[in-house]
Order: C-alpha cells, then structure tokens, then sequence
C-alpha cells in the first residue's frame, strides 16, 4: 500500500489513467484485505500509525492531480500583503500590475485554472490560505507543505474524534480502517490538498457533542463546517427534524456564534456580492462527473437543440431543496444514530443532482457514513477513480462508458441501502 501511495503521489499524473487506475485499485484492494483480516480486537494504534505513515509519506509531493492548491495560496498572498481577495478577479489584478510586482504571485499566476472569477472559498478557508502563503517565504513549495501539514493534523483530528464516537456507540475500531487506509481520502486530502477532512473533523465534532449532551458546541461545530465550504449548511432540516435539537437554544446560539464569526468579514467591502455571484456561476456553468444532471442534459438538446444548464441547475437545485425537506420530515429521526443516517441520505441527495461531482466532494459523507451501516458512499469512494479517465484528453472529454461503470456501481450501492430489504446481509462493513 505504501509503494502504491508514494508512486500515485510523487510519480503519477493525473493524465495517466490506465496507471493510475491500476495502481488505485491495489492500494484499495490491500485495505479491503487488512479489513477482513486483521481481528476485531486489534489495537487501534496499529491502524493510527499505518494511515499517518501513509499520509506523511506524501508530504513533499507536489499536487499533480489538482491545480485548487495554487489559487489557495494566491488567495492567502493577497491577504498578506492587504489586498481583499474577493475584489478583485486574478486577470483584473494582473492588468493592474499588482501581479507582476510579487515574484510568488508570478510564479502563481500562470497555473491557476480560473483566473476571471473571483474567490469561491469562504473565509475560514482563507485564514488557512494566509498561513500557507505567510509560511511559503517566497516559495510555493514551502506554501502546499505547510497546508498539508495543516490538513494531516486535521486528519489526526478525525481519526481521534471517531475513536471517541465508535467507543460511545459500541463500533468496532478496525472499522475506521475504511476512512483511515482508503487511498483516496489519503490522496485527496493529504496529497491533493482538499479540506474536506476538516469539513468531516467539524461535522464529527458536531455530532459527538449531540451524543454527550454538549449541544451549544455541537451547533458551534456544525457552524464552522459551514464556514468551511458551506455545503453542510444542508443539513439544517434534519436538525429541524429532531426535536431535542429544535428546542435546543444553546444549539442555534453556538450556531449563530460560529456562523458570525466565518462569514461576518463578508460585510468588509462588499465581499460578499462578489463572493456569490462567482458562486452562482459556478454552479451555472460547469459540469463534471455528473449522473442525473447529464441524462437531463441530453434531454435538453433533444428537445432545445443546445446546452440547457442555466435552466437545468436551478431545476435541479429545486429537486434537491424539495428532496432533503421532504426526506426530513418523513424520516423525522427519533435518535442520534437516525439524525446521522438522514445525513448520509441529505448528502446523496445533493451529490447524485449535482451537476459537478469531483471525487473529494463525497469524503465527508463517506466518512458519517461508517457510523451507520450504509454502504454506498464507501462504494464511491472506489467508483469515483473512473472520473480521472476524463484528464487524459486534453479537452477533458468524459467517456461515457467510464460514467456507466462509475454509477452503475454507485446504483448498486444505492440498491443495497435503500432498496434491497436483505441490505445487512448482503455486504457486511
């Protein structure tokens, strides 16, 4: 697993798929091994230490399977030298000059992969760009070192916070080996610098102080996932749904606290105008590894005879509104163990209608996932390598064969969830 690692992190891009797939596939072939074969009574500091081995070895690799991390460190450079990175686009800045005139930016500007919009990364993201981009001392290699660095102790963060849970609700701990050894949380997080570990650590931290009674820093902790990338803001209607939690004001003021103190430098020069609206075009522009959207998509120029995207993402957004408050009000969970599966349930929901699915965004799913018995997003966290085969074109066609395979196996994880009425006997975790 360990060779594996170091060559899909230090030797292989992203173009390279036959390799790369390969590669992945035994790496996650050898996890699945140590699962069902190493006891259940198993130290778990054996499993802690064979991650983190895993983990630091790609310390020094450069990210080659995403270019995100070079627009997080110009974002924080910006903020280290007193520019607002929400004001200005990275073109708009250049042909004022104020690229030109910082040897780091220069080095910055020719590899970032959307240099006409503005920032997207909320504002707890952007102190943890400034550190990066304070700590690179001219040099980006020092830059994406010190993030990994950050996003490894988060990662520590995570495994501890599940040991706590998994020991409360009676889980085994070699469990954990499905979100500790899987390689592509290794590679997406500690090789590929995406915050979607810590997204998970906060999400976590929320859910174990609703199991041990700590309500107003449960709401603290969800707030913050919020301040990190938004998406969990989702989540809203299950906590509406549960109604210890509905009554609760420690929750919604530990909430509130949190949600101010992320999103209250939005105010500071009209940031947040800004902010959305590359948001809103974000989300009505771009389309990757999606499932539902680009079967409607060929509808679309069946009936119009041209790309319907604008239409269909406010169609699909819709759909994805209506499904999470319809599926939390029917389920209405009368426990902990209940509020965390409907998360599970929000975050398919959300990922099967969007139109831009990139492998890391189903890490924090997969990782609430393994307190429940559901299978799917474990199932994804295999099925999402079919998504890279798009990177050997250089116009990054998709293949629809490679799509097939990808949600054939996630409707198969979907059948074994939510259909099959043998679901617990049919693939044991």
């Amino acid at each position: 697993m360990l060779l594996g690692i170091l060559t899909l992190g230090y030797w292989v891009p992203r173009a390279e798929f036959t390799t790369l797939f390969m590669l992945f596939t035994l790496v996650f072939a050898g996890m699945l091994f140590l699962r069902k074969s190493l006891p259940p009574t198993l130290d778990w500091k054996w499993i802690f230490f064979a991650g983190l081995i895993l983990r630091v070895s790609l310390l020094f690799a450069t990210p080659n399977w995403s270019e995100d991390y070079i627009r997080f460190l110009w974002d924080g450079d910006l903020l280290r030298n007193g520019i607002n990175p929400y004001l200005l686009t990275p073109s708009q800045l250049e042909e004022l000059g104020l690229a030109a005139d910082n040897a780091f930016r220069i080095q910055l500007f020719d590899g970032l992969n959307s240099p006409d919009y503005y920032s997207v990364y909320p504002p707890l993201n952007q102190a943890l760009f400034y550190i990066g981009a304070a700590a690179s001392n001219g040099f980006v290699w020092n830059g994406f070192i010190t993030l990994k660095t950050i996003l490894i102790l988060g990662e520590i963060g995570v495994f501890f916070v599940f040991l706590r849970i998994f020991l409360l609700l009676h889980i085994p701990f070699n469990k954990l080996i499905y979100y500790w050894l899987n390689p592509l949380v290794i590679l997406e997080i500690s090789n590929n610098l995406h915050f979607e570990g810590l997204v998970l650590l906060f999400l976590l931290g929320s859910f174990y102080f609703i199991l041990s009674k700590g309500l107003a820093k449960s709401g603290f902790f969800w707030g913050i996932s919020i301040g990190l990338k938004l998406l969990p803001l989702m989540l809203l209607p299950s906590f509406f749904s549960l109604g210890k939690i509905r009554k609760s004001y420690p929750f919604w003021m530990g909430t509130f606290l949190a949600l101010i103190l992320s999103f209250a430098w939005l105010m500071i020069d009209q940031s947040w105008i800004n902010f959305f609206q590359s948001l809103k075009l974000y989300q009505g522009k771009f389309e990757f590894n999606a499932s539902i959207y680009y079967l409607l998509r060929e509808v679309g120029f069946w009936i119009q005879g041209y790309n319907t995207i604008a239409t269909l993402t406010k169609i699909l957004s819709g759909s994805i509104l209506i499904g999470i408050l319809y599926f939390s009000w029917k389920k209405r969970p009368k426990s902990n163990l209940e509020l965390v599966d409907l998360w599970v349930l929000i975050y398919l929901i959300y990922l099967i209608f969007q139109p831009v699915v990139h492998p890391w965004y189903i890490l924090p799913a997969l990782g609430i996932s393994l307190l429940t018995e559901r299978k799917v997003f474990f199932i994804w966290s295999f099925a999402a390598i079919f998504s890279y085969q798009a990177y050997g074109n250089l116009d990054y066609h998709e293949n629809p064969l490679f799509l097939l395979l990808e949600y054939g196996l996630v409707g198969a994880g979907i059948y074994l969830d939510y259909v099959s009425q043998k679901r617990n006997s049919n693939l044991v975790l």
